[in-house]
């Protein structure tokens, strides 16, 4: 089962948006996925995805000064606005990226170089 770590800590606010300042419109985030699998170095295998998710503004009833805000309140704002199909989408992607580096189909290989030994960790 790998991990996946949600970071929305960058974000775009509006100066100013009615009475309310600092208004968090465009999420930038990363997810790092870590595999329970280690590397033969110890440590796990990761993949990570990047982008970026505008957030409805236009009902801020609920707002939250910017000097309040989490990291966990603004990947909880970024999930919803994405919908589970679009965040469960970008975790799968993640589970194959990972999937290929612990079970690896193909390697590169250099003309006139020794080819590696073959990995035994079936």
């Amino acid at each position: 089962m790998n991990k996946f770590d949600w970071n929305c800590k960058t974000v775009d606010a509006y100066i100013k948006q009615g009475e309310e300042a600092d208004v968090v419109y465009n999420v930038h985030w990363i997810v790092t996925g870590t595999s329970e699998t280690l590397t033969p170095q110890g440590q796990p295998y990761s993949a990570r995805s990047i982008g970026t998710q505008s957030l409805n503004t236009s009902d801020i009833a609920d707002f939250t000064p910017f000097d309040q805000v989490t990291n966990e309140e603004v990947v909880a704002w970024t999930k919803a606005a994405m919908g589970e199909e679009q965040v469960a989408a970008i975790e799968s992607n993640l589970d194959k990226q990972i999937e290929s580096l612990v079970h690896p189909t193909s390697v590169t290989l250099t003309v006139g170089e020794p080819v590696p030994p073959a990995s035994t960790d079936e």
